[in-house]
């Protein structure tokens, strides 16, 4: 199953998100694989991968399906080992930046998922980590995946984002991916105690939105989690945060049972 993690916000979580769920996958014995499509390289970062140009890495993916030079290098030569057992990752470039203009003009955007295609076979999940706004990666990468999951913290600007981020999601489905399906909502950075994320919560489900019963808190934890280059679900499995993400991860994979 391909699954998609995206919110053209920045600052939601995004990437924390996508890790963690690949990783709490990889430890439940799941064989798994992490794409990071975003050139700022956070997921790549957390999963303790370093972030160098000169190691294989999703770039270097784009440019071998796209034909820019003949290496004969499948899908899989792109991929490294990260800090969890059975979780790999198909590593971010800066590079990713500076092509994008070019692969977009050459109407590279199915790439991706004919790349995926030759080794999904070889994982039981593939989760993609996509920029925070609606460019040629983040439709790549829906164009690509089965599912999609939408974070969203407790911020008016954010939910309020959400109808326009369907509306473009929704395009995509129409044209490339008819079988691309809406997950829910992912609740980030939630404080129990305080009225105002209740009141956001409820203007989503206003909107009759789906939206998971999992909540993820806020904890400083999750930025140390950053800082020492292991998933939360890795590092600090008894964490409140990180039964959070097993449950969040349990309820995600009910939906394709």
């Amino acid at each position: 199953m391909k699954w998609v993690v995206f919110n053209q916000k920045g600052g939601v979580g995004k990437s924390t998100i996508c890790t963690n769920l690949a990783a709490m996958g990889a430890i439940e014995g799941k064989k798994s694989l992490l794409v990071d499509l975003d050139a700022q390289g956070n997921s790549t970062y957390y999963a303790g991968c370093e972030l160098n140009d000169e190691n294989p890495n999703v770039a270097g993916m784009f440019k071998q399906v796209a034909g820019w030079f003949n290496k004969n290098q499948g899908p899989d030569s792109f991929i490294s080992p990260s800090v969890v057992d059975s979780l790999s990752v198909m590593p971010s470039s800066k590079e990713l930046a500076t092509i994008e203009r070019e692969l977009e003009t050459r109407y590279k955007m199915f790439k991706l998922r004919d790349a995926l295609q030759t080794i999904e076979k070889e994982y039981d999940d593939i989760w993609i980590d996509t920029p925070p706004n609606f460019n040629f990666y983040t439709k790549a990468a829906l164009i690509a995946a089965d599912a999609f999951i939408v974070p969203v913290d407790c911020d008016d600007f954010s939910v309020q984002a959400v109808t326009r981020l369907l509306d473009n999601v929704m395009e995509i489905k129409t044209d490339h991916n008819p079988n691309l399906t809406f997950v829910g909502i992912v609740i980030n950075q939630y404080t129990s105690q305080a009225k105002y994320p209740k009141r956001l919560i409820e203007q989503l489900k206003e909107k009759e939105l789906p939206l998971f019963d999992t909540f993820i808190n806020s904890a400083i934890k999750v930025k140390e989690s950053h800082a020492e280059q292991r998933p939360l679900v890795l590092g600090y499995p008894s964490h409140k945060v990180s039964n959070q993400f097993k449950a969040l991860h349990n309820e995600i994979m009910e939906c394709v049972e």
